[in-house]
């Protein structure tokens, strides 16, 4: 089969592949804490898949929150690597719901 470049299928008027971007949550929580609580059902209530890490029976998962993400406290949410600290629902719809831009055009 031969090798097509993708200037080549450019030119045959075949657009290249959409990149698909996925967006990655893992929760750090511990037992007894409301907050984690809350932000489970936050996540849960927007169907946002996660992956929840309890920090007092995975020792790495504590170290990973305390020396990769800076945080000392739970529950700590990493959206694609940035770390949210405590549980801000304000700041979460902020995240998770950007305003559009002045290019968007409104729907009728």
């Amino acid at each position: 089969m031969p090798h097509v470049s993708p200037s080549s299928l450019r030119d045959m008027g075949v657009s290249e592949p959409k990149k698909v971007t996925v967006t990655t949550f893992v929760l750090f929580t511990q037992p007894g804490c409301f907050s984690c609580e809350l932000m489970r059902i936050y996540l849960e209530a927007r169907e946002i898949s996660f992956e929840e890490r309890d920090i007092t029976k995975d020792p790495d998962a504590r170290l990973l929150m305390t020396e990769t993400y800076a945080s000392n406290e739970t529950p700590t949410l990493i959206i694609d690597g940035e770390p949210i600290i405590g549980f801000d629902p304000a700041l979460l719809d902020q995240i998770l719901d950007p305003a559009p831009s002045s290019d968007s055009v409104p729907e009728n």
